[in-house]
Formats: C-alpha cells, sequence, structure tokens
C-alpha cells in the first residue's frame, strides 16, 4: 500500500502536530491577515463588510451574522458559525482546529477561543509545531465578556459563561459556569425557557 505524506494542512485540520512554517499555512494566514485589515477597517454602513467575512470564512453568511470590529483569527477557513450569531469588540479565534458555533451564540467583548496549543515537552516546544484540539459552541450559548476557552473543550446547549471565565474542561448544556477554572455554578430549567423575558 502507498504510504501518502500528509500535508502540514491537512494534519491541521486532523488536530496533528503541524510544522507552522510550512510555505502553505504562511500563504493561507498572510490571506486571513489581508482579508482581516480590511474588515477591521471598513465603515460600519459599509455594505461590502458581509462580503468580506463570506471570502475569509469561505462560506455564505446569514443577514443574522455580525461581528463587532476588530476581529482576529489565524485562518477565517476553520470557522463554522450557525445562524443568528454575534461577536462584540476584540473577539478573537484561534482556528489551527475547525470551531464550531452552534445557532443563537452571544460573545461578549474581548471573548477568546483557542483552538490550538504547544507541546508540553520543552524540548518539542522549541520548534515551530502547533498541536490543534477542536472547540465546539453549542446552540443559543452566551459566553461572557472576556472569557476564555481553551482547546478542545465543548459547551452544551443553552449554556451561559459567566464574564472573565477560563474553560478549561467540557461544560454541559443547560447551565451558568463560571470561574477560573470554569464551574458550574447553577443548572437551568429548560421548562421555564421562552417564559420570562429580560428588559
Amino acid at each position: 500500500m502507498e504510504n501518502i505524506r500528509k500535508s502540514e494542512w491537512d494534519k491541521l485540520l486532523a488536530c496533528e502536530p503541524h510544522n507552522t512554517t510550512d510555505s502553505q499555512l504562511a500563504m493561507l494566514r498572510r490571506r486571513c491577515r489581508r482579508l482581516l485589515n480590511i474588515y477591521n477597517n471598513m465603515e460600519d454602513d459599509d455594505v461590502k463588510r458581509k462580503e468580506v467575512m463570506e471570502e475569509l470564512l469561505m462560506k455564505p453568511l446569514g443577514s443574522d451574522f455580525f461581528i463587532q470590529p476588530p476581529f482576529y483569527c489565524d485562518y477565517g477557513i476553520n470557522i463554522h458559525v450557525g445562524k443568528n450569531f454575534m461577536a462584540n469588540f476584540d473577539c478573537v479565534i484561534l482556528d489551527c482546529a475547525p470551531v464550531y458555533i452552534g445557532d443563537n451564540v452571544l460573545l461578549a467583548p474581548k471573548v477568546q477561543i483557542y483552538a490550538v496549543g504547544h507541546p508540553t515537552d520543552p524540548v518539542t516546544r522549541s520548534q515551530p509545531i502547533d498541536i490543534g484540539k477542536t472547540v465546539r459552541i453549542g446552540s443559543n450559548v452566551w459566553i461572557g465578556g472576556g472569557a476564555i476557552i481553551l482547546p478542545g473543550v465543548t459547551i452544551g446547549d443553552n449554556t451561559i459563561i459567566g464574564a472573565g471565565s477560563v474553560v478549561t474542561k467540557d461544560v454541559e448544556p443547560d447551565v451558568i459556569a463560571a470561574g477560573n477554572p470554569c464551574r458550574v455554578i447553577r443548572k437551568l430549567d429548560p421548562s421555564e425557557y421562552g417564559k420570562r423575558m429580560m428588559i
């Protein structure tokens, strides 16, 4: 059987260690920086703003998609967002592995999502090697200001992450969680959903 050598991009997508100095990865990062520079410097009423973001993420986006500049990411291509998405100022998504975000998700200012880390071995870490881990954020999730989501984390549907939290492990659905490290504070009652309005 023929041994087919994986490209560094293929390794990145497979969440395997990959060489960040690879020419294809460098080219994709330059593309991302160019489009982010355009997006982050556009006027609020510029009708082409969504087109730039669609080019960055390489997928069509609905009218209910909005990211308040400035926004930062590594590649853009690995960010997969559902319907009715809003991210406030200074959002960072390090998408060196896939990042999946469901429908009706709100990110407060300065939320940071890291789908990448470095080797724990110091000798290996001195090399230009990244290791990605997929991040999954369910539907109807609200992430408070300044929260940090670490590599490999899954956040369940309907969950609220408190401001300033550092999410190091998976968080179950239907809870409010906060802190450093982030822990469940209380469970939410799905039978109450839709019965209360915040004014």
